[in-house]
């Protein structure tokens, strides 16, 4: 199973679109996840403690923690594909975790995993999660030996 975790709520059609065509098409080969947790932007003295609270309440003990982080490891997409395909074969739930617009509480960091970058680049997160889906898809498709566009 895949748990994706996010801060913050999708408000534009055109994102949940994309994020529902990717969620369609990788039940085919997984079940998935997503859950959006509150964002706190509004009060930055406790912004990411607060956020941090909200993550702890859906992050198990039998989860192999993955923190999108721009000071993570970057991977190609057969890199990541075989990391997922390594994962799966000694954990049943992968949870990817995208932080809110202040990154992630230190102890959320040291509960993480392992970090992932996607890129030096700073992405909105409402784009992120269609992105992270694409590859999540496209790992899955290259796993099962696929076409897939380049």
């Amino acid at each position: 199973m895949i748990k994706i975790l996010c801060v913050g709520k999708i408000k534009e059609a055109f994102y949940r679109d994309a994020i529902n065509e990717y969620l369609k098409r990788l039940g085919k080969y997984t079940k998935i996840e997503v859950i959006e947790c509150k964002d706190y932007s509004d009060n930055n003295d406790k912004v990411l403690e607060r956020e941090k609270e909200e993550l702890e309440k859906y992050i198990s003990d039998k989860d192999y923690v993955i923190t999108l982080e721009i000071e993570g490891e970057m991977l190609s997409s057969p890199a990541l594909a075989q990391k997922l395909d390594s994962l799966y074969l000694t954990c049943s739930n992968i949870c990817f975790v995208i932080g809110g617009s202040l990154g992630f509480h230190d102890d959320i960091k040291k509960r993480s995993d392992y970090a992932l970058s996607f890129s030096k680049l700073t992405f909105p997160h409402q784009l992120f999660r269609v992105i992270l889906l694409e590859q999540i898809y496209r790992a899955f498709k290259i796993n099962n030996n696929e076409p897939y566009h380049k």
